[in-house]
């Protein structure tokens, strides 16, 4: 018989190797909010949100000055980093955008609204909200019928400072 995951079974963090700690850390601490929890000297750090110890764990021990690996080749694809509510991710998306990195993309998945970006050592990483369990489309067969829908980010912005300002998102 196949072993199914228990509920409650969620990834605990991603660790990184990246080339220069102290701009991953303006990164990962500066633009997206994690809180740098532990450095070691010059070679690790470990940062989190909510007083979790860490979501981010990176490391400079075999990795210190190196190139990021080539496209097409096999590794991470992205980390994914899932903000509370529709506000909180807007707020990181326009820490982004006043830091001058570009996003990859954005997409409505049906399930989740997530946007696309690098990191500085160009890992990709995605930042996004899920939807309310009962509105995630479902097949005939009552398997998840997921979507990749593409949307403007200048347009989820306004839309959702409007939804704010007149109290339809608290």
């Amino acid at each position: 018989m196949p072993y199914t995951a228990p509920a409650g079974t969620h990834v605990g963090h991603v660790h990184l190797r990246v080339s220069d700690l102290d701009r991953s850390i303006a990164f990962y601490e500066g633009v997206l909010g994690f809180t740098l929890n532990v450095k070691y000297a010059d070679s690790a750090a470990f940062l989190g949100a909510g007083g979790y110890h860490h979501h981010i764990g990176l490391n400079v021990w075999d990795s210190e000055n190196a190139s990021p690996p080539p496209p097409g080749h096999t590794g991470l694809y992205h980390s994914a980093f899932l903000y509370p509510d529709r506000a909180a991710l807007v707020e990181v998306i326009k820490r982004v955008q006043n830091a001058g990195i570009p996003f990859d993309g954005a997409a409505h998945h049906g399930v989740s609204t997530a946007v696309y970006l690098r990191d500085p050592d160009q890992n990709g990483v995605e930042l996004y909200v899920d939807l309310p369990r009962a509105e995630w489309p479902r097949a005939a067969d009552g398997h998840l019928a997921m979507v990749n829908t593409r949307f403007s980010i200048p347009d989820y912005v306004a839309e959702t400072e409007a939804l704010l300002a007149n109290g339809a998102l608290s």
